[in-house]
């Protein structure tokens, strides 16, 4: 754990209750004095906050000391993801907010079962925990989008099957990656006039790892 995360960090004193109170006291087992590192995860700073006191529901932190420190990658990528189950999401969340993509814009493509619906306040937590491990300063954004329809980006790309890509993936800010089956026909007649991104593989690869990949291919 690079730091902990606590909205109100910044402020002169914490009080720690709930779920953050059992799993530094009761799981870590962090004693009076022990200075601790937080973050709001908005502002870029390490908050340093000392214990004061310990109850028996709650605790009590002084910050002794800030920082500014912001630990991003040097790169900035939006990803525009074609929806998928919602579990097979949460579960490469994580590694996306560690390979460092800014922003994801889900959408509905022609293939997305519209039946799955986001739960954006649980991705949150899990983008939260992922930045606790990773160090990673700020919080990935995430929105939705109605359909392709809606995309009007001169920057974008697209992942899809071809023999070389169309761009160098260095140049790539704005990515887009369909969902299981790929675009539509009449999707592709839409993004014919994006440059496309591709991978030297003949083998079919499942929309999470297709997202992971092309990420890691631009941005590290």
């Amino acid at each position: 754990m690079q730091f902990i995360y606590h909205k109100e960090s910044k402020k002169d004193f914490l009080k720690i209750k709930g779920e953050l109170y059992n799993y530094l006291f009761k799981v870590r087992r962090f004693k009076k004095d022990k200075t601790l590192l937080f973050r709001n995860l908005e502002d870029g700073y390490l908050y340093y906050y000392k214990i004061e006191d310990i109850k028996k529901k709650e605790a009590l932190l002084k910050k002794t000391d800030e920082e500014p420190k912001i630990v991003l990658p040097p790169k900035e990528l939006n990803l525009f993801w074609c929806i998928v189950d919602p579990k097979t999401i949460e579960k490469t969340l994580p590694m996306l907010n560690e390979i460092g993509v800014k922003k994801i814009s889900f959408l509905y493509c022609d293939r997305s079962q519209k039946n799955f619906r986001l739960n954006f306040e649980r991705f949150e937590k899990i983008l939260i925990n992922s930045s606790m491990q990773c160090g990673r300063s700020s919080l990935m954004q995430l929105d939705l989008i109605k359909s392709i329809d809606e995309l009007e980006n001169k920057n974008l790309a697209v992942l899809d099957f071809c023999e070389k890509d169309e761009t160098k993936a260095s140049l790539v800010t704005d990515i887009l990656v369909g969902c299981e089956g790929g675009f539509s026909k009449n999707e592709r007649e839409k993004l014919k006039s994006y440059p496309k991104i591709g991978f030297k593989t003949p083998l079919i690869l499942k929309s999470e790892t297709a997202v992971v990949s092309v990420c890691s291919k631009i941005l590290i």
